[in-house]
Formats: C-alpha cells, sequence, structure tokens
C-alpha cells in the first residue's frame, strides 16, 4: 500500500480530462528540480512531469521509454499531486501498532504472572460467590495495616464488619436485593428492614497484617418471625477456623420503628436459601442480668457521629461494640484478649442520642486483673435517661505474650 502510494506520486495517473493532452509541449514552463534521476517542470496552471530516455529490455527486446508530459489547465478541478500529499496517515498507523502492543503486553502478563512469595493468593480481593449448591456464600478479605490494633492483629469491629459485609454481598449475589440496606424487593414494597436482636461470636484466633481470611455464611429460620444468618471465618491459606459467629435477625418496619411479622411475599422470597443445620456456636442460654450504677467502670457522654449511622439512619451495630469497650478496664485490654461475646440488642440509637457504657467484671480479683486468668465481664449500653440499647457478656482470655515486638509465640513453662 505505501510503495503504490508512493510510485503514484513520481507518475500520476491522470484523469480522462486531461488524457488528450498527453504529448503535447508545455506552455508554462517555471521551474525544474532534479528527483533521483527524475525532472519535473511545474507552473501555476500545470504539472509536467518528464522521465529520462532510459533504454531498458523486455523479454530480450530493447524498449526506450518515451518523456511523458501532463498538463491541467484547470487548476481548481484537479490539485497537484505531490510525493508529501499521497504519503499514508503515519500517526493513525502509529496509534494502532501502539494499541495492539499494549494489548498484547496487557494480556502477556496476565497470563505470564507469578506470586513473588508462595503464601501470597492471587485472587484475595474477589468479590464473593455462591458454593455448595446455592446456598453459602464464600468471600475472602485480606487484613489491611489500619484494621489492625497495638496486638498486630486485626480488632473485633474488623471481624464485625467483614461479617456484615458478606451478609450484605450474600443477599446482593442472590439477587435478592432491592432498593435498601439488605432488603429484598417485597420488603422495600413494604418499608421493611432486617434488625440483628441477638448475636454470639467466639474468636479462637485472630488473624494478623496481610493475612488473607476466607468468611462463610448462610441462612436458617429462627422461629415463626425471625431468621438466623452464621458465618465460619477461616485462614484462607490453612483452612484453620478463625472465628465463628451466630445470629438472629427480626423485620421491623423503617417508617414506624416497630417490630414487624415476615410477609408471606418476603417469606417466598427467602425461604428456600434457608440450610438446615445447627448453629456454629452453641447457644448461651444464660440470662443478660441488667447493670444499674454500682458498675465498677462507668463511661459517660458517648454520642453517635453522622458517619455513625448507616442508610437506614440508625447507629451501625459494630459501632455499638466499639462503645460497649470504652468501659472495659484497661488491664484487661492490655493483658488480655477477646475470646466470646454475647449480645442482646434491646432499642436502636438515634444521631441525637448520649449514651452511657458500664462494665461489671466477674469472678476476677479487680486490684489484680493483669495476672488474672480466664476472665469473664458484664456489659451495658443505655441511654441517659437509663432505656437500655444493648446488654453483653464478654470472656477474656490471656494474651499468648505480652510482648508486642514478638508474634505467635508463646511463653515457655516452667518445669
Amino acid at each position: 500500500m505505501v510503495a503504490t502510494a508512493a510510485t503514484s506520486s513520481f507518475f500520476p495517473v491522470t484523469s480522462s480530462s486531461s488524457s488528450d493532452s498527453v504529448g503535447k509541449s508545455s506552455k508554462h514552463g517555471v521551474s525544474s528540480a532534479n528527483l533521483g534521476g527524475y525532472k519535473s517542470k511545474q507552473s501555476s496552471n500545470g504539472l509536467n512531469i518528464k522521465a529520462n530516455a532510459a533504454p531498458s529490455k523486455i523479454n530480450g527486446t530493447a524498449v526506450t521509454t518515451a518523456p511523458v508530459k501532463v498538463e491541467n489547465d484547470s487548476p481548481s478541478q484537479h490539485h497537484p499531486r505531490t510525493f508529501i500529499n499521497q504519503l499514508p496517515d503515519w500517526s493513525m498507523l502509529l496509534a494502532a501498532v501502539t494499541t495492539i502492543f499494549l494489548a498484547a503486553e496487557k494480556q502477556w502478563m496476565m497470563l505470564d504472572w507469578k506470586p513473588r512469595r508462595p503464601d501470597m493468593l492471587v485472587d484475595p480481593f474477589g468479590i464473593g460467590k455462591i458454593v455448595q449448591d446455592g446456598l453459602v456464600f464464600r468471600q475472602n478479605f485480606s487484613i489491611r495495616s489500619y484494621e489492625i490494633g497495638a496486638d498486630k492483629t486485626a480488632s473485633i469491629e474488623t471481624l464485625m464488619n467483614h461479617l456484615q459485609e458478606t451478609a450484605l454481598n450474600h443477599v446482593k449475589t442472590a439477587g435478592l436485593l432491592g432498593d435498601g440496606f439488605g432488603s429484598t424487593p417485597e420488603m422495600c414494597k413494604k418499608n421493611l428492614i432486617w434488625v440483628v436482636t441477638r448475636m454470639q461470636v467466639v474468636v479462637d484466633r485472630y488473624p494478623t497484617w496481610g493475612d488473607v481470611v476466607q468468611v462463610d455464611t448462610w441462612v436458617s429460620a429462627a422461629g415463626k418471625n425471625g431468621m438466623r444468618r452464621d458465618w465460619l471465618v477461616r485462614d484462607a491459606k490453612t483452612g484453620e477456623i478463625l472465628t465463628r459467629a451466630s445470629s438472629v435477625w427480626v423485620m421491623m418496619n423503617k417508617l414506624t420503628r416497630k417490630l414487624s411479622k415476615i410477609p408471606e411475599e418476603v417469606r417466598g422470597e427467602i425461604e428456600h436459601y434457608f440450610v438446615n443445620s445447627d448453629p456454629v456456636v452453641d447457644e448461651d442460654n444464660r440470662k443478660l442480668t441488667k447493670l444499674d450504677d454500682s458498675a465498677e467502670y462507668i463511661r459517660t457522654g458517648l454520642s453517635p457521629r453522622w458517619n455513625d449511622l448507616d442508610v437506614n439512619q440508625h447507629v451501625n451495630n459494630v459501632k455499638y461494640i466499639g462503645w460497649i469497650l470504652e468501659s472495659a478496664p484497661q488491664p484487661i485490654l492490655e493483658s488480655h484478649e477477646l475470646h466470646s461475646m454475647t449480645l442482646e440488642y434491646r432499642r436502636e440509637c438515634g444521631r441525637n442520642s448520649v449514651l452511657q457504657s458500664l462494665t461489671s467484671v466477674s469472678g476476677a480479683d479487680i486490684g489484680n486483673l493483669a495476672d488474672s486468668g480466664f476472665v469473664e465481664c458484664k456489659h451495658l449500653l443505655r441511654l441517659d435517661d437509663g432505656a437500655e440499647i444493648v446488654r453483653g457478656r464478654t470472656g477474656w482470655r490471656p494474651k499468648p505474650i505480652n510482648n508486642f515486638d514478638v508474634l505467635n509465640q508463646f511463653p515457655s513453662q516452667s518445669t
């Protein structure tokens, strides 16, 4: 194609209107140029090209090329055909070649990529998928630097956020997410939302920065008007179980803020996703007693900020956990880690609420908490007027070691 364009710039193809002028002498000769052995004369009214007669042979017969003259007496109809304006658009050709090379390089990088470390996963940030005959949702999370605490392990709030995220993504991936926060289409029509009433969590081991955890979640029926959701958190590399959690949810009308039965239309949407299984956490049937002003540790003046509210305009349940731990004794936080937690959500918290956090330690020497073994605490989160928000119970075990510079090491036992 390029050779043809270059050739046509030296030997122009004449139109029919100028063909009768071939062989006639030029009327207006102005200048001449020597282009590689070809002599040309050009005027303002026409283009003359003269080739040097050079003998050549075709099949052994001598052939002499006669001079060729082209005249264009009508410049308004036929523009001069020069070498420059016959070249192809090189910028477009270069852009096309560059695009092809970039696409090929990207594809090659994707196919040839290998992790630099064998313990790295190829896709730790997958958005999740449905497994086990469409009844279980699975998603991976990487523990980031801003999700760990002073112990260099993930905080309990980080783990709870992972549980909440997988629950919502389960509803979304199953195609049940309506125009609401975890609500199905029929729930949206009836202004219904899910609210958690009870949560049990057992942490066997906390992941550290850079670990990838795999979270599985599924739902089951809980009585006539409730739903139970369970979670199982594993180390994505080893399969070790890290956390188990079970929760009970009911429906509430987001306009009246009153609890509601599950309508038949909503039940028809969700019941074929129910799994017939026992809770992953053994239910703690001990009654959660109410604390009063006699509690050993009280933290007052807690209030939600604007970013503590979710799209349903109430405080996210994960935020309550942080407020509960605000009144936990500092020696326990420094020497122990949270092993188990049972929460009963009794009332929602609004934007303008002011709360108090109360904690009482059971079965331990208050003056020597740092050296205690397993410690159990009772908690209450209430409004200033005494209305209860959350009752709770937490279990604490001694940390593996009190040296934050060494991880995953246990103190040697004396013989």
